[in-house]
This record gives structure tokens, C-alpha cells and sequence, in this order.
């Protein structure tokens, strides 16, 4: 079974993991799509962490098989068939946003881990005086530093 999933990844916390590892429980192969920069400026959206670097750290989770770009909302249903996908799983955030897809696929919904979103983080980062954003941000390199010597 094959399960595919889209999402921006903006800031990787627990509630990405959590969603990513019940996702894969569901097949034995998940493709993620992450949105890429120029995706999220079309949506309105405008990430922390730039588009290589959100998928070189979904592609190091070890629920992962493969990366795909999101470069446009239509490409859904073109990557179900393309890439043989059985399962097409999101956020309960979703419901109801993608079920035209029942139609090549099941279509899955499952609940987000409550307490935690990417605008969550950033609403509390809006609070940090410079000097601590910039250790933040520090620290958020440093992580990825690691990880990228990790993979």
C-alpha cells in the first residue's frame, strides 16, 4: 500500500512526526510532497525555513520513503495516479478539502496532535526580543547542521 500526503513542514515538531509515522502505519511506502517556496508566496503563506532545507528533514524522518515538491494545488490527482498511490492521507484540519480523490484512492483524514501547529510557533516567536529570536535561530541551524551530517 502506497500513501501519499502534502504539507509545508514549516518549523518540524511533534505534531509533523506524529502525523508522518500514523501515516505510514497505513501502508508500507509514504511519499511525502512539501510546498515548495514559490507555492507557499501563491497561498499567501511565507516559510521560516526554506523549502530544501523542510525537505531534507522530512525526507530524514524514518517514516519517509520518498520527497515530491507541492508547486500547485491541481498536482494532487495527477501524483495519485503517477506515483500509484493507494492511500491519500491529511490532517483533520482538511476534512473534506481533497475527497474528489475517493475517486482514484482512498482518502484519509486523521486528527492533528492537539497543542502544537507551525503558526502556534511562530505566534509565540512574535513575543522574542531580538537577541533571543537570534539565539533561536542559532540553535535551529545548529540542529540542522547536525541532522544534515546525520543522513
Amino acid at each position: 500500500m502506497r500513501v501519499l500526503t502534502y504539507g509545508t513542514f514549516d518549523l518540524f515538531h511533534i505534531g509533523h512526526l506524529r502525523l508522518l509515522e500514523r501515516l505510514r502505519a497505513l501502508g508500507d511506502h509514504l511519499t511525502v510532497a512539501v510546498s515548495t517556496d514559490e507555492f507557499n508566496a501563491l497561498k499567501g503563506k511565507r516559510s521560516i525555513v526554506p523549502y530544501a532545507d523542510r525537505a531534507a528533514l522530512v525526507a530524514a524522518c524514518r517514516y519517509v520513503d520518498e520527497v515530491i515538491p507541492e508547486n500547485h494545488w491541481e498536482q494532487k490527482r495527477d501524483d495519485v495516479i503517477r506515483l500509484g498511490i493507494d492511500v491519500f492521507g491529511m490532517g483533520g484540519d482538511w476534512e473534506g478539502r481533497f475527497d474528489e480523490l475517493g475517486e482514484v484512492c482512498k482518502v484519509v483524514y486523521l486528527p492533528r496532535t492537539e497543542g502544537i501547529s507551525s503558526t502556534a510557533i511562530k505566534d509565540r516567536l512574535k513575543g522574542f526580543d531580538p537577541a533571543s529570536f537570534e539565539a533561536l535561530k542559532t540553535a535551529i541551524e545548529t540542529a540542522q547542521a547536525v541532522l544534515a551530517r546525520l543522513s
